[in-house]
Protein backbone atom coordinates (compact mmCIF):
# COMPACT_ATOMS: atom_id res chain seq x y z
CA UNK A 1 0.00 0.00 0.00
CA UNK A 2 2.99 2.32 0.46
CA UNK A 3 7.07 2.21 -0.04
CA UNK A 4 7.38 5.00 2.05
CA UNK A 5 5.73 4.09 5.38
CA UNK A 6 5.45 0.67 7.03
CA UNK A 7 2.26 -0.57 6.78
CA UNK A 8 1.75 0.08 11.18
CA UNK A 9 2.78 3.59 10.68
CA UNK A 10 -0.20 4.55 8.05
CA UNK A 11 -2.84 6.29 9.80
CA UNK A 12 -6.14 5.57 10.45
CA UNK A 13 -8.48 8.10 11.96
CA UNK A 14 -5.59 10.38 12.57
CA UNK A 15 -3.42 8.18 14.22
CA UNK A 16 -0.96 5.47 13.34
CA UNK A 17 -2.23 1.70 13.63
CA UNK A 18 0.59 1.16 16.24
CA UNK A 19 -0.46 3.64 18.30
CA UNK A 20 -3.58 2.61 18.67
CA UNK A 21 -2.66 -0.65 19.13
CA UNK A 22 -0.43 0.91 22.02
CA UNK A 23 -3.40 2.53 23.51
CA UNK A 24 -5.52 -0.46 23.42
CA UNK A 25 -2.53 -2.73 25.21
CA UNK A 26 -2.29 -0.18 27.95
CA UNK A 27 -6.03 -0.34 28.68
CA UNK A 28 -5.37 -3.76 30.03
CA UNK A 29 -2.20 -2.89 32.17
CA UNK A 30 0.47 -3.91 29.37
CA UNK A 31 3.57 -1.06 29.98
CA UNK A 32 6.00 -3.12 28.03
CA UNK A 33 5.71 -3.45 24.49
CA UNK A 34 8.28 -4.96 21.70
CA UNK A 35 8.31 -4.52 18.07
CA UNK A 36 9.62 -7.17 15.63
CA UNK A 37 10.72 -4.20 12.90
CA UNK A 38 12.38 -4.85 9.33
CA UNK A 39 11.32 -3.56 6.46
CA UNK A 40 11.58 0.46 6.91
CA UNK A 41 12.08 0.15 10.52
CA UNK A 42 13.82 3.84 10.89
CA UNK A 43 10.37 5.27 10.50
CA UNK A 44 8.95 3.00 13.36
CA UNK A 45 12.51 4.29 15.52
CA UNK A 46 11.52 8.03 14.73
CA UNK A 47 8.06 7.38 15.18
CA UNK A 48 7.60 5.86 18.36
CA UNK A 49 10.84 6.03 20.04
CA UNK A 50 11.33 4.65 23.76
CA UNK A 51 7.16 5.18 23.58
CA UNK A 52 7.76 7.42 26.91
CA UNK A 53 5.08 9.66 24.96
CA UNK A 54 2.54 6.41 24.43
CA UNK A 55 3.41 5.38 28.80
CA UNK A 56 4.60 2.08 27.72
CA UNK A 57 8.07 1.12 27.32
CA UNK A 58 8.92 0.20 23.45
CA UNK A 59 12.00 -2.24 22.88
CA UNK A 60 12.83 -3.07 19.24
CA UNK A 61 13.47 -7.17 18.14
CA UNK A 62 14.86 -6.18 14.77
CA UNK A 63 15.17 -8.56 11.87
CA UNK A 64 17.82 -7.85 9.37
CA UNK A 65 15.37 -10.08 6.59
CA UNK A 66 11.62 -11.43 6.99
CA UNK A 67 11.59 -14.20 9.42
CA UNK A 68 7.81 -14.64 9.02
CA UNK A 69 5.20 -14.61 11.49
CA UNK A 70 6.94 -17.32 14.31
CA UNK A 71 10.46 -16.36 13.61
CA UNK A 72 9.74 -12.82 14.48
CA UNK A 73 8.08 -13.82 18.13
CA UNK A 74 11.44 -16.52 17.94
CA UNK A 75 13.87 -13.41 17.41
CA UNK A 76 12.44 -11.57 20.23
CA UNK A 77 12.47 -13.87 22.68
CA UNK A 78 15.35 -12.21 24.87
CA UNK A 79 13.16 -9.42 25.61
CA UNK A 80 10.30 -12.30 26.81
CA UNK A 81 10.64 -11.98 30.48
CA UNK A 82 7.05 -13.16 31.64
CA UNK A 83 5.64 -16.32 31.75
CA UNK A 84 2.05 -15.19 29.85
CA UNK A 85 2.92 -12.77 26.91
CA UNK A 86 0.35 -11.55 24.38
CA UNK A 87 1.05 -11.26 20.33
CA UNK A 88 -0.65 -9.67 17.82
CA UNK A 89 0.08 -8.62 14.18
CA UNK A 90 0.83 -5.38 13.25
CA UNK A 91 -2.18 -4.73 10.80
CA UNK A 92 -5.01 -5.84 13.24
CA UNK A 93 -7.46 -2.96 14.86
CA UNK A 94 -9.54 -5.18 17.68
CA UNK A 95 -11.29 -3.76 21.00
CA UNK A 96 -11.29 -7.49 22.15
CA UNK A 97 -10.76 -8.03 26.11
CA UNK A 98 -7.63 -9.66 26.27
CA UNK A 99 -8.06 -10.93 29.68
CA UNK A 100 -10.43 -13.18 28.57
CA UNK A 101 -7.92 -14.59 26.08
CA UNK A 102 -5.42 -14.62 28.78
CA UNK A 103 -7.84 -16.44 31.45
CA UNK A 104 -8.77 -19.15 28.54
CA UNK A 105 -5.12 -20.10 28.67
CA UNK A 106 -5.70 -22.11 31.60
CA UNK A 107 -3.12 -25.07 31.38
CA UNK A 108 -2.59 -24.57 27.77
CA UNK A 109 0.41 -23.19 25.69
CA UNK A 110 -1.49 -20.99 24.04
CA UNK A 111 -4.83 -19.37 23.06
CA UNK A 112 -5.87 -17.96 19.99
CA UNK A 113 -8.82 -14.54 19.43
CA UNK A 114 -11.27 -16.00 16.74
CA UNK A 115 -13.57 -13.56 15.35
CA UNK A 116 -16.73 -14.26 12.98
CA UNK A 117 -15.61 -14.98 9.07
CA UNK A 118 -16.94 -12.02 7.42
CA UNK A 119 -18.17 -12.38 3.17
CA UNK A 120 -15.47 -10.36 0.97
CA UNK A 121 -18.44 -9.73 -1.05
CA UNK A 122 -21.68 -8.30 -0.94
CA UNK A 123 -25.12 -10.83 -0.53
CA UNK A 124 -27.94 -10.58 -3.31
CA UNK A 125 -30.95 -12.28 -1.73
CA UNK A 126 -33.80 -12.71 -4.69
CA UNK A 127 -37.21 -14.45 -3.94
CA UNK A 128 -38.27 -17.70 -5.49
CA UNK A 129 -39.60 -15.49 -8.61
CA UNK A 130 -36.29 -14.36 -9.18
CA UNK A 131 -36.88 -10.73 -7.78
CA UNK A 132 -34.10 -9.41 -5.83
CA UNK A 133 -35.14 -8.45 -1.96
CA UNK A 134 -32.17 -7.29 -0.82
CA UNK A 135 -28.15 -6.29 -0.41
CA UNK A 136 -26.58 -7.35 1.94
CA UNK A 137 -23.05 -6.04 3.05
CA UNK A 138 -20.36 -8.40 3.89
CA UNK A 139 -22.03 -10.15 6.32
CA UNK A 140 -21.26 -12.65 8.58
CA UNK A 141 -20.75 -15.99 7.86
CA UNK A 142 -22.27 -18.21 10.54
CA UNK A 143 -20.97 -20.57 12.18
CA UNK A 144 -17.81 -19.76 10.86
CA UNK A 145 -14.34 -18.33 12.70
CA UNK A 146 -11.06 -17.16 11.38
CA UNK A 147 -7.46 -16.44 13.54
CA UNK A 148 -8.00 -12.95 14.34
CA UNK A 149 -3.98 -12.75 14.93
CA UNK A 150 -4.28 -11.83 18.53
CA UNK A 151 -2.81 -14.69 20.84
CA UNK A 152 -1.69 -15.06 24.53
CA UNK A 153 1.05 -17.50 25.02
CA UNK A 154 2.96 -19.12 27.82
CA UNK A 155 6.96 -18.68 27.20
CA UNK A 156 6.85 -22.56 27.02
CA UNK A 157 5.81 -21.63 23.28
CA UNK A 158 8.94 -20.36 22.25
CA UNK A 159 10.68 -23.78 22.13
CA UNK A 160 8.14 -24.84 19.53
CA UNK A 161 8.66 -21.70 17.05
CA UNK A 162 11.47 -22.00 13.98
CA UNK A 163 14.12 -19.74 13.36
CA UNK A 164 12.78 -18.66 10.05
CA UNK A 165 8.39 -19.73 9.16
CA UNK A 166 4.95 -18.86 9.84
CA UNK A 167 3.75 -19.56 13.03
CA UNK A 168 0.56 -20.78 11.38
CA UNK A 169 2.49 -23.46 9.57
CA UNK A 170 4.46 -24.80 12.30
CA UNK A 171 3.78 -24.48 15.98
CA UNK A 172 0.58 -23.78 15.76
CA UNK A 173 -0.22 -27.44 14.44
CA UNK A 174 1.92 -29.11 16.75
CA UNK A 175 0.31 -27.30 19.67
CA UNK A 176 -3.21 -27.85 18.30
CA UNK A 177 -1.74 -31.85 17.63
CA UNK A 178 -0.96 -32.09 21.28
CA UNK A 179 -3.24 -30.33 22.63
CA UNK A 180 -2.02 -27.19 24.12
CA UNK A 181 -3.71 -24.60 22.15
CA UNK A 182 -7.18 -22.84 22.68
CA UNK A 183 -9.38 -21.41 20.80
CA UNK A 184 -11.24 -18.29 22.04
CA UNK A 185 -14.21 -16.93 20.37
CA UNK A 186 -15.64 -13.40 20.45
CA UNK A 187 -18.91 -11.91 18.84
CA UNK A 188 -20.03 -8.41 18.57
CA UNK A 189 -16.49 -6.79 18.46
CA UNK A 190 -14.66 -4.74 16.28
CA UNK A 191 -12.09 -6.55 14.13
CA UNK A 192 -10.31 -5.43 11.38
CA UNK A 193 -7.60 -6.51 9.46
CA UNK A 194 -6.00 -3.52 7.01
CA UNK A 195 -4.99 -5.72 4.32
CA UNK A 196 -5.71 -3.54 1.09
CA UNK A 197 -6.00 0.25 0.46
CA UNK A 198 -10.28 -0.23 0.92
CA UNK A 199 -9.50 -1.51 4.00
CA UNK A 200 -7.57 1.25 5.04
CA UNK A 201 -10.14 3.68 3.47
CA UNK A 202 -12.83 2.01 5.76
CA UNK A 203 -11.44 1.71 9.02
CA UNK A 204 -10.29 5.66 8.51
CA UNK A 205 -13.90 6.64 7.57
CA UNK A 206 -15.09 4.68 10.77
CA UNK A 207 -12.66 5.95 13.33
CA UNK A 208 -13.50 8.96 11.73
CA UNK A 209 -16.88 9.11 12.62
CA UNK A 210 -16.83 6.95 15.58
CA UNK A 211 -14.06 9.01 17.51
Amino acid sequence: MTSEVPKPLLPVGGKPILVRQIEWLRGFGIRDVVLAVGYLRHKIFEALGDGRRFRVRIFYSVEEEPLGTGGAIKNAEPFITEDVFVVLNGDVLTNIDLNKLVEALGDADGAIALVPLRSPYGIVEYDKDGYVTHFREKPLLEGFYINAGVYAFRREVLKFLPERGNIEETAFPMLAERGRLRGVAYRDVFWRSIDSLKDLEEVDKFFRENS
